[in-house]
């Protein structure tokens, strides 16, 4: 038999059973639209994720043991937006015979607000001013020393030997332990030894690869240590390989649903239309043919309806990818949601592919119990039950 031929009549045979295709359609449709769209704002809750982590301190890249005086202009390369330049040192800071240690960053305030977020996370006063004699500290170190914004501050390496003393200017909270305990700013230009080591955040342009560039730096700066966002932050990059992973495993489970369902409803198809399978058995029809048949009946089926679903999938992701979803009621304590809740679902190969072709993989899958069932019967037994 033609493969015309069996195409011609796999068509006609789904026409004429036009309520049941539609049924059969809509299971797959609203699979791989659902699917389209869950994969997309995984993906775009995966960037909010990243966006976040990095936008509020870190940056792409993190640079640290640069040596003082290093000319950091030189990290400008290509594919790079803003290289921030932060000198630190561990300084001692009290008030009265109150004590605290902290690390202390001399920060250029003008460039901080244009690239991070963290001067947004104020809880009391201001960020900095450049030029400044004034200190911008986390809340808990502020509660230690039990001083508020317009407090005195001095600060020195040891007790009794004042290097400064700040006025605090602004008192922050993240949510983050890295950067809520022993961690306070001031400005560049104030900060008491300038010799000492430098460390930079690099942030990139979008779609940047951060390796390339990393790689470019170690070859820029030998001495120095260069991570991007998966070394320093290796439990965020488990944590997006999860929900990949999660994904993966919903997508096939969702499918192996639909394809039992087909599968089914095929067989029960089958043994409604067991007279027109017996008669083209009897004319010569070989089994092989009977099978592909079938087969080629759930096949138009699925690719069918997995367009239709794609469609559908990247209507609803194109009705949210501008306007977001907004969830910061439900991630108000979660550190990788610290900066913004609104998540933008985005559509990628990885959101685009894998649905409709699982679809039409576990749609023929769906297609060999009926088509065992139609040839392991005889053209006689069909006649005879029929």
């Amino acid at each position: 038999m033609r493969l015309r031929f069996i195409a011609k009549l796999s068509l006609l045979h789904l026409l004429r059973s036009w309520r049941t295709t539609v049924v059969l359609s809509f299971m797959v449709i609203f699979a791989v639209g659902a699917l389209v769209f869950l994969a997309a704002l995984a993906i775009g809750t995966n960037d909010a994720m990243i966006r976040n982590s990095i936008g509020l301190f870190s940056g792409h890249i993190s640079g640290t043991n640069i040596l003082p005086g290093s000319d950091t202009s030189l990290l400008q390369v290509e594919g790079v937006e803003h290289v921030l330049r932060r000198t630190e040192h561990r300084f001692l800071l009290w008030t009265d015979d109150i004590f605290e240690t902290v690390l202390l960053m001399g920060v250029d305030p003008v460039q901080e607000k244009q690239s991070t977020v963290l001067w947004k996370k104020s809880v009391a006063g201001r960020y900095l001013l450049a030029g400044e004699e004034a200190i911008f500290i986390n809340q808990e170190t502020a509660s230690r020393l039990q001083v508020e914004v317009g407090g005195q501050v001095k600060l020195g390496s040891r007790p009794g030997e004042v290097l400064k003393t700040f006025t605090v200017i602004g008192i922050y909270h993240t949510g983050i332990s890295q950067l809520d305990q022993g961690l306070a700013f001031c400005p560049v230009e104030v900060f008491p030894k300038p010799d000492s080591p430098i460390n930079v955040a690099v942030f990139l342009h979008y779609g940047t690869p951060t390796k390339t560039v990393v790689e470019r730096y170690r070859e820029l700066m030998p001495s120095a240590t260069f991570k991007d966002w998966p070394e320093f932050m290796p439990d965020l990059k488990q944590l997006i390989d999860l929900n990949f992973v999660c994904m993966a495993i919903v997508m096939i489970l969702v499918f192996v649903l639909v394809s039992v369902g087909i599968s089914c409803a095929f067989l029960i198809f089958t043994l409604r239309n067991m007279r027109e399978h017996g008669i083209l058995k009897a004319m010569g029809i070989l089994p092989v043919d009977t099978a592909l048949l079938l087969v080629t009946q759930i096949a138009f089926l699925t690719i069918f309806a997995a367009l239709i679903g794609e469609i559908a999938g990247i209507a609803a992701v194109a009705l949210f990818s501008e306007s977001g979803i907004d969830l910061t009621t439900l991630t108000s304590h979660n550190q990788y949601f610290s900066v913004s809740g609104v998540i933008y679902p985005r559509l990628t190969l990885a959101s685009l592919l894998p649905s409709p072709l699982l679809a039409v993989f576990f749609g023929l899958a769906a297609a060999v119990w009926p088509a065992i069932y139609i040839i392991r019967k005889s053209p006689a037994d069909i006649l005879r039950s029929v």
